[in-house]
């Protein structure tokens, strides 16, 4: 199948492949849009099953990073790139480096940062043969990391969630299952756990659940089993398409609100989840906490000064980006996720919202 027929394939400006023989790095960058800027997004490190795995991911990631960036109110585009490998066996400096040397060629339409299998620590080493490369900032918190920022905007966006689902403006005795607790996930259980919320985990990790155990006083639970649980809000933190015609089914929850990338297997899983009586928060819309602190890193390494205030208060947007979401979905009757797939097309300009731009208010 070649790249313009393939699903995921969505008018991407650029499909770009890389091997480097001797580091061993096999790699893929998408740019899908870069309307309103250049492509900002992270790289991911996964050990795919195959060839057409990783470039339905980095297809599917880069086009969620348009939107997201649009919904976050940034001067940005959508990229995503993946290295296909065992981030914990086959990673080294050499191949890092050859990542560098392969976002090089794109001359600067696509910026990288850290992501699924990547560190602060990997982006410095890329850093090494490319400036195309944020969220190293020094003066960032957390050493550029912009983990803490996605997990603090998943929890405003949350906190929407359930003020829109049951009307309540506190988290004390919500029963959250939390699928992936890595550094966003368990981020997110702490700040879930000081609100007063009952947590269930589960990890393809057992260090992180453990982690989750003894710190979070969480609740561990099987991979499979997550799905079943009667709880009041299911957070994915994991990898995309979890929810799917098999797991939705599954589901007693009210309320979806996490931090995963392309949660829904296809488009048409919102308007199952909505049938079903549950509310979705749309994902890219959610974790753009990340992005944007990215984003101001990008400009701090620009214009010498990293202002964390004014990253925490663009990231408390999200909650008043959620609000509007779940209340044009209520007047219009469409999912969410349709609602804020046309919220964002209207900002960067798509085709088809550009014909439609007076049907709906940005």
């Amino acid at each position: 199948m070649s790249v313009f027929s393939h699903p995921a394939y969505d008018n991407h400006e650029e499909v770009a492949f890389y091997h480097d023989a001797k580091s061993g790095l096999k790699a893929i960058i998408a740019v899908h849009n870069t309307n309103l800027g250049p492509a900002l997004g992270g790289c991911r490190m996964w050990p795919y099953a195959d060839d057409s795995e990783a470039l339905n991911d980095v297809l599917r990631l880069s086009r969620g990073m348009t939107y997201k960036s649009a919904m976050a109110g940034l001067k940005l585009g959508g990229g995503k790139s993946v290295i296909i490998g065992d981030p914990r066996k086959q990673k080294t400096p050499e191949l890092l480096r050859a990542m560098g040397d392969f976002l090089n060629t794109l001359g600067g339409r696509y910026i990288t940062a850290e992501d699924s299998g990547t560190s602060v620590a990997d982006m410095k080493v890329i850093a090494e043969r490319s400036k195309f490369v944020s969220g190293v900032i020094s003066g960032q918190e957390h050493g550029g990391d912009p983990s803490p920022s996605t997990a603090y905007g998943v929890f405003v966006g949350l906190q929407a969630a359930v003020a829109h689902r049951w009307g309540r403006t506190d988290l004390n005795g919500l029963r959250v299952s939390i699928q992936g607790v890595g550094n966003v996930g368990f981020r997110l259980g702490k700040l879930l756990k000081e609100a007063g919320a009952e947590l269930f985990v589960t990890d393809i990790f057992q260090d992180n659940v453990d982690r989750a155990v003894s710190e979070l006083g969480a609740t561990a639970v099987g991979a499979e089993e997550i799905f079943d649980l009667d709880v009041d809000l299911f957070a994915p933190c994991a990898l995309g398409a979890i929810l799917n015609d098999n797991t939705i089914d599954r589901l007693k929850v009210g309320a979806i609100a996490g931090a995963s990338n392309n949660q829904l297997a296809e488009a048409r899983h919102a308007q199952v989840l909505k049938d079903k009586g549950i509310l979705y928060a749309p994902d890219y819309v959610i974790n753009a906490g990340g992005i944007i602190d990215v984003y101001y890193q990008q400009l701090g390494q620009e214009q010498g000064e990293y202002n964390a205030e004014q990253v925490k208060a663009h990231i408390e947007t999200i909650g008043t980006t959620m609000q509007e979401v779940f209340q044009r979905a209520d007047e219009t009757g469409e999912t969410t996720a349709h609602v804020a797939d046309r919220i964002a097309e209207e900002r960067f300009g798509h085709k088809d919202a550009l014909n439609n731009s007076d049907s709906a208010a940005a």
